[in-house]
């Protein structure tokens, strides 16, 4: 017999949500809860929530979010100030530039706002009279916009500007920059809310290499301090040069720590085997780099960057939420050197050389939101630049005009944005644009004691971090030496792990008496108001006999209590599927709770090793899917329809002794 296809909480319109969650019966016959915890959970730890928890809590955040002090988000009519993101990453609702509501399914336990240091403010302050960069030569061109190109326009003119070309430093004010950094220091301060909700004082570098070679850092303080103003790409396009700013201001009482992001439009220039300017990796630099860099960001609503399928091509999962493009081009951005799998195996290359891995950093997810609020759901999705991308038919979704009701913007405007089009085999005509391929993503994902600025920076700088395309999956990792016959049931079971492991993020070292290798410890709870979880996999990566770097992917627990085929490494199919005509997904499969020890059957002790995990749910349909069917389309067919949303937790990296 077939299992049954239910409605989830997908198959929800966004607008009957307040009605559906107030309702305390059960949803109906053969139907799942359309909202809510899933009855008799698990729980990964116990601790009271206003005590500091010594095997850790996990917090879900955003570390990448731009408000009206961003020059792109002002320009997309973003007019969101920090305190109104704050309060949104609160539960609050927030006014997207197209008139419409967005909020959170629930709050967020933290969150920094990283507005582009370079030009800071200057763009509002544009629309000011008596402000010092009224008078701007590019301010009319911003005070006259009426369409979405008008708005495209302004972002494309200002690119001299922000990149430094001749004659255009003296229209930069400081005074603005300084007046609009202050203000997002004073609003992170304000927000902070120790043990209920954090904010970390954060802005984002933007350096392009080469051709726009996207070389983007956000840059978070630990405290309540911050330089007067934030080093930008306007002092620097080199990312070393940010380091060794970041080692004076740590010097000063002000650490931080910087995180890359879309390494996958740098052109292969984020993990490279030389420095920016070419010249060898040397030891100082890698020590620079893990001091000032620990973690990376690895998916976000501009595409994932965990591998790629021509990096991975025996990774069935390596194409998920791929963009091939260069930000904000259609250049397609070279794919060596510009994934997160691809450097962890340089860095292992890089230190089997004698030189150091300056690759061995932690992953957290994000957002990149333009509009002041993180967009993190496929069934409630709104895109990434404000009014550019505000319609299903402006991010390609659907074709035509659907989709624009209650958008506030000038008559006309979504055909004049739509000039250039694809066409499907019925002739239906789509925008043709790279939005499409960007998707409601990711979250920060923290274990630490409390819900601090210090307890999560600190968790952060050790690297006890994971990263989700969205969902609030929660994840465990740890490796050891003595871990053989662990008890998973054990109500002390993390006690032991942490006085005796090795917890993601960390270095389990070689010993002289190992035999069968390290044990692993991999445990991963479902979000309640998710699909549940499908398999657990492992990924290693290691270094051969010959010097070169390979990868496996091991699957290590597997939901309806499968066991993995000894010969694949892989979980059977667990009969999951997604209706695209209604969004429903299958009813009785999958998994609440995955847990288990694993050992990695082909250990060498004398290889140079990472591991990490990932996790995937059941699959559910994609934001664009739910596009198209709230437009009453098909959905369009060179895009994927479902997705199968994930977690990945930081590596731990093992050293032969």
């Amino acid at each position: 017999m077939p299992r049954s296809i239910i409605f989830s909480k997908y198959a929800a319109p966004a607008g009957l949500w307040a009605i559906l969650t107030a309702c305390s019966g059960p949803a109906g016959p053969d139907m799942a809860p359309v909202k809510g915890p899933v009855a008799g959970a698990p729980a990964m730890t116990g601790s009271a929530a206003d005590q500091p928890n010594p095997t850790r809590n996990a917090y879900f955040g955003e570390l990448h979010v731009h408000t009206r002090y961003s020059f792109d988000a002002f320009a997309f009519g973003t007019v969101a100030t920090p305190d109104e993101s704050y309060a949104f990453a609160k539960g609050a609702p927030l006014q997207h530039p197209a008139g419409f509501e967005m909020k959170l399914d629930r709050p967020l336990d933290f969150q920094g706002v990283t507005d582009h240091g370079m030009y800071l403010g200057m763009l509002p302050a544009m629309t000011e009279v008596g402000s010092p960069a009224y008078d701007h030569p590019m301010a009319d061109q911003l005070r006259s916009v009426e369409t979405v190109d008008d708005r495209r326009g302004v972002f494309v003119d200002m690119m001299p500007y922000l990149a430094g070309a001749d004659g255009t430093l003296e229209y930069l004010d400081q005074s603005v920059v300084k007046s609009a950094w202050a203000d997002i220091v004073a609003s992170a301060n304000r927000h902070n809310d120790p043990g209920t909700f954090t904010t970390f004082i954060a802005y984002e570098y933007t350096s392009a290499g080469g051709v726009r070679d996207n070389l983007h850092r956000n840059v978070v303080f630990r405290g309540d301090r911050a330089p007067l103003a934030p080093f930008s790409r306007m002092d620097s396009a080199n990312p070393e040069e940010l380091w060794a700013v970041m080692d004076d201001w740590r010097a000063a009482g002000m650490d931080s720590l910087a995180i890359p992001h879309n390494s996958n439009a740098s052109g292969g220039r984020m993990f490279q085997r030389t420095t920016y300017d070419g010249a060898p990796i040397t030891a100082s630099y890698v020590e620079r780099r893990m001091r000032n860099e620990p973690l990376v960001e690895v998916t976000q609503v501009k595409g994932t960057s965990e591998t790629h399928p021509g990096l991975s091509p025996n990774d069935e999962w390596a194409g998920f939420e791929i963009m091939p493009y260069k930000i904000a081009t259609n250049i397609i951005s070279a794919v060596e050197g510009s994934y997160v799998r691809d450097a962890y195996r340089r860095g292992l290359e890089l230190a089997e050389a004698g030189v150091g891995n300056p690759y061995k950093f932690g992953l957290i997810g994000a957002s990149d939101s333009h509009t002041g609020a993180g967009s993190f759901e496929e069934s409630n999705y709104w895109s990434k630049v404000g009014l550019l991308d505000a319609a299903p038919s402006l991010r390609g979704s659907v074709p035509g005009q659907g989709g624009n009701a209650g958008i506030s913007v000038a008559n006309g405007e979504v055909e004049a944005a739509a000039a250039q089009r694809t066409q499907d085999g019925s002739g239906r005509s789509y925008r043709d644009t790279y939005y499409h391929t960007w998707g409601a993503s990711g979250l920060a994902g923290v274990w630490a004691e409390e819900n601090t600025r210090e307890a999560l920076f600190d968790a952060m700088r050790r690297k006890e971090t994971f990263a989700t395309s969205g969902p609030r999956i929660r994840l465990r990792f740890f490796a050891g030496h003595q871990l053989d016959g662990l008890n998973m049931n054990d109500p002390a079971v993390l006690t032991t792990l942490y006085q005796t492991g090795v917890a993601m993020g960390g270095d389990l070292y070689g010993t002289e008496e190992m035999d069968a290798g390290p044990t692993f410890m991999v445990w991963a709870l479902r979000d309640p108001f998710e699909a549940p979880l499908q398999r657990v996999q492992i990924v290693k990566g290691w270094v051969d006999d010959d010097g070169v770097t390979q990868e496996k992917i091991f699957h290590a627990a597997c939901s309806e209590g499968a066991s993995v085929d000894p010969q694949t490494q892989r979980c059977p199919d667990n009969g999951a599927r997604v209706d695209p005509a209604s969004c429903a997904i299958t009813a009785d499969v999958g998994a609440d709770e995955l847990k288990a020890t694993w050992k990695d059957p082909e250990f060498e002790a004398d290889q140079a090793a990472f591991y990490y995990v990932r996790v995937l749910q059941n699959p559910t349909c994609r934001w664009s899917t739910w596009d198209a069917l709230r437009e009453g389309e098909a959905p369009r067919w060179n895009i994927e329809t479902t997705i199968q949303e994930r977690a990945w937790s930081s590596p731990i990296w093992y050293t032969p002794s």
